[in-house]
C-alpha cells in the first residue's frame, strides 16, 4: 500500500517538522503567538493548494471539496484579529499529476490527524479561540482519513509511483518546514 510506504520513508522528515511545530507551540504565550503560528500553516497550505488543487478530481478524491484547506486556517486568523492574507513566493514542490497532487495532501491530511494534541496544547497556554482548522473533522477525523488513505492507496500502480510519491511527500515535508 501506498500510503504505508509513504509514512515509512517519510519518517524523518515528519519528525523534523513535527518537532519544529511543537516548539513553535509550546512557545505559544498569547493569541499573537498563534496568530504568528498559523500564518506559517496558511502561507504554505495557501502555496501548496494552488499546486494541487487543479490534479485532485472527484474521482481521484471525492470529498476533496469537504477537506479542512486554508480557508479554515484563514478563518481562525480572523477570528484571532490577524490578517489572512499569504506571503508570496512560498516554496512547494513540483507538482506535475494526481499521484504527485495526493501525496503532498498526505502531509497536509497527516497534520489535520495531530490537530487534536495541538489544540490541548494550545488550550494548557489559554488559547482556545481560532481553532477550527486543527480541530480537524471533530469525530469524523478517523473516517475522513481513512477515505483518504484509500484514494491515496488506489492513485500509486507500480514500484515507479510509490518512489515518486515518496519523493514529492518527502519534499512537502521539507519545504513545510522552511516556513517556520
Amino acid at each position: 500500500m501506498i500510503s504505508s510506504i509513504i509514512k515509512e520513508a517519510t519518517m524523518p522528515a515528519h519528525q523534523k517538522l513535527e518537532k519544529e511545530v511543537i516548539l513553535k507551540l509550546k512557545a505559544i504565550r498569547s493569541d499573537e503567538d498563534y496568530v504568528a503560528l498559523l500564518k506559517n500553516f496558511n502561507d504554505y497550505f495557501s502555496a501548496l493548494e494552488n499546486a494541487i488543487t487543479p490534479y485532485i478530481t472527484t474521482e481521484i478524491l471525492s470529498d476533496f471539496a469537504q477537506r479542512r484547506n486554508s480557508a479554515y486556517i484563514k478563518q481562525d486568523i480572523i477570528e484571532l484579529g490577524g490578517d489572512p492574507a499569504a506571503a508570496a513566493g512560498i516554496e512547494v514542490p513540483e507538482i506535475k499529476n494526481a499521484l504527485d497532487a495526493m501525496a503532498a495532501l498526505y502531509v497536509m491530511e497527516g497534520s489535520i490527524m495531530g490537530g487534536k494534541i495541538i489544540v490541548q496544547m494550545l488550550a494548557k497556554g489559554n488559547v482556545t479561540k481560532g481553532v477550527s482548522f486543527f480541530s480537524g473533522y471533530g469525530e469524523d477525523t478517523g473516517s475522513m482519513w481513512g477515505k483518504f488513505v484509500q484514494a491515496l492507496d488506489q492513485t500509486g500502480k507500480n514500484e515507479a509511483d510509490e518512489s515518486r510519491a515518496v519523493e514529492v511527500a518527502n519534499a512537502t515535508f521539507n519545504c513545510f518546514a522552511k516556513v517556520f
